[in-house]
């Protein structure tokens, strides 16, 4: 496919998504949101593919929507706005949903909707240098449709704070509150997110799948009979599974699982 907002590229099971538009900052309109749908939910479904990362070119991750976009979109009407946030809504969801597992490599500045993607994500390793700013409301608006993620990744008393003042923080802040699992220097970057990557598809496939879909459906829920027997026949099925028996397997007889050849 010809992209126009993005970028793919694979390198042993590893499909990088690039988000390529640094003249705008990477901000998005139509056509990055209808390509990374596309790109997620396709790279999903690829069996080839163990893990994704999520990168951008230019100085900027992503500064939120492009300017030109949000113009068309003060003439929308009703409808003509509910579908457009609607196709907002359900790319992120795509990538939310991944059954692979997803790293966001924020080099530079990450505003608005682009803390949507990033919380999206499984994993974020951020530059010590980029900031992070939830916009909206400077410009009357509200982050609605990223926040269902952004609370997840931030949590509640933080995203009361920011989505209040629209402060911009730090990378060191948004690793304190959360938001980020590492900040590294430059020189750090690519190195940190590699080794995240290798350890990724180190592991069993369908179990690196199903623990996804685990801490999803497991948080926030009470520890009742209803979770013990859900958490029960888990275990049950993954280890009755192909790669469940050929974990344990390889690990008696000391030798590699058949995932790794």
């Amino acid at each position: 496919m010809n992209w126009q907002a993005i970028d793919i590229t694979m390198h042993e099971r590893v499909a990088t998504v690039t988000l390529d538009r640094p003249d705008v900052r990477n901000a998005f309109n139509e056509a990055t949101i209808a390509e990374l749908a596309l790109a997620f939910d396709e790279l999903g479904r690829d069996e080839d593919v163990r893990a994704i990362v999520l990168a951008a070119n230019g100085s900027a991750f992503c500064a939120g929507g492009d300017l030109n976009w949000m113009k068309q979109m003060a003439g929308y009407s009703d409808a003509e706005n509910r579908a457009d946030a609607a196709k907002l809504a359900a790319m992120l969801r795509t990538i939310y949903l991944c059954p692979k597992p997803v790293v966001a490599r924020i080099q530079g500045d990450c505003y608005a909707g682009g803390m949507g993607l990033v919380a999206a994500c499984d994993i974020a390793v951020a530059l010590e240098e980029a900031n992070f700013c939830l916009s909206e409301v400077k410009l009357g608006l509200i982050p609605a449709t990223i926040s269902p993620y952004v609370i997840k990744a931030m949590g509640e008393n933080a995203a009361r704070r920011y989505f209040l003042t629209a402060e911009r923080f730090s990378a060191r802040e948004a690793h304190r509150i959360g938001f980020v699992h590492e900040v590294v220097p430059a020189a750090d970057l690519d190195t940190t997110v590699a080794a995240i990557i290798k350890a990724l598809v180190g592991n069993s496939p369908n179990a690196v799948k199903e623990a996804k879909v685990l801490v999803r459906d497991m948080a926030g829920r009470p520890v009742d009979d209803a979770l013990l027997a859900d958490s029960a026949e888990r275990i049950a099925a993954i280890r009755a599974s192909g790669e469940g028996r050929e974990g344990v397997a390889s690990f008696l007889e000391k030798r590699k699982p058949s995932w790794l050849d």
